[in-house]
C-alpha cells in the first residue's frame, strides 16, 4: 500500500500547477443594464398576457351561465323540463 501512495504523491509533485486566470470583463459576462430591461419587458408582457386571458376565460364562461339560466327559463316558461 505504501509503494503505490508514494507513487501518487510522486505523480502529483510533478503535475504542473496550473497559472492564475486572468481577470474576466464584467460586460463580457453580465447581461448588464440592456439584459435587465429585457427580461423586465418579458415578464411584464407576460403578466399582461395572464391577465387578459384570465378576463376572456372568465367572460366566456359567464356568457355560457347566462346562456344555461336563460334556456331554463324558457324551458320553464314552455312547459319543457329538458334544457336546449
Amino acid at each position: 500500500m505504501r509503494p503505490v501512495l508514494h507513487a501518487a504523491l510522486y505523480l502529483a509533485a510533478l503535475a504542473p500547477t496550473p497559472s492564475p486566470t486572468p481577470e474576466l470583463d464584467e460586460n463580457l459576462i453580465t447581461p448588464g443594464p440592456i439584459g435587465f430591461l429585457f427580461i423586465f419587458l418579458i415578464a411584464v408582457a407576460a403578466v399582461l398576457l395572464i391577465v387578459d386571458m384570465t378576463r376572456r376565460v372568465r367572460r366566456v364562461r359567464y356568457r355560457a351561465e347566462v346562456r344555461e339560466e336563460i334556456e331554463r327559463e324558457q324551458a320553464a316558461k314552455s312547459g319543457d323540463d329538458t334544457p336546449r
